[in-house]
């Protein structure tokens, strides 16, 4: 009996990210983040209830992916190193609608996935330093511009602060149990300069755009809380 073709993989695509998996993704994190930690999460109102949008997370700590997910008002794909899927946790991050990337190539594969989920007006999580580094958004990648601008998503900054302030007692690496630490959403914004244009210089004069209400957040979210 043949078996008829899912969606995306009829011309070779993977399947688009699952949304109910991303839905069950973020049940998880609800309780993982609120039943270890205590987060206070502040604009979440900002994050448009439909359509598609993309998250920008500075990224100091690799718990701040799960934060996110634990946090957010609407279920996140987020995209993720391939090195993050090994072992059980790959088909567990792949059953939770998340996005595996090369970031050694350009990954045609996880660039279809991740316009798939915004196409079908999903969320899309994306840490635009493109590594876990001082999470300053000091420097970001162009991926970020081309999924706005091509998708014609919204864009919503986000701050996550405190999870690299102090470590754990029982689990080092991870923030003290119970600590508290902040999510702070900024207002959604537009990438593009309205023209529709896609060229290498459109998407450079955006991602300069972007950088700038990026710094300007984090900056806004840092006198917000205090820290």
């Amino acid at each position: 009996m043949c078996r008829h073709p899912r969606r995306g993989e009829a011309d070779g695509r993977q399947v688009t990210p699952s949304a109910k998996g991303a839905a069950v993704g973020r049940g998880i994190g609800i309780g993982l983040m609120y039943g270890l930690w205590k987060p206070r999460v502040l604009g979440a109102w900002r994050v448009p209830v439909s359509g598609p949008v993309i998250l920008a997370v500075n990224h100091a700590h690799n718990l701040d992916g799960p934060m996110l997910m634990g946090t957010a008002p609407r279920p996140v794909h987020f995209l993720i190193k391939q090195e993050a899927f090994t072992g059980p946790l790959g088909p567990f991050l792949d059953r939770i609608g998340q996005i595996k990337v090369d970031r050694a190539s350009a990954d045609r594969t996880a660039v279809t996935r991740a316009l798939d989920v915004l196409g079908h007006g999903g969320v899309l999580g994306i840490f635009p330093e493109g590594t876990r580094g001082e999470g300053d958004f000091a420097a970001i990648r162009g991926g970020l511009a081309y999924f706005a601008v091509r998708s014609g998503a919204s864009i919503v900054p986000v701050a996550v602060l405190g999870s690299n302030e102090r470590q754990g007692r029982l689990v080092k690496g991870l923030p003290p149990l119970r600590s508290r630490v902040d999510i702070v959403f900024g207002d959604a914004f537009q990438a593009g300069d309205g023209s529709g244009r896609r060229t290498r210089k459109a998407l450079d004069e955006a991602t300069v755009r972007i950088q700038g209400r990026l710094a300007a957040h984090l900056e806004n979210a840092r006198r917000l809380t205090g820290r």
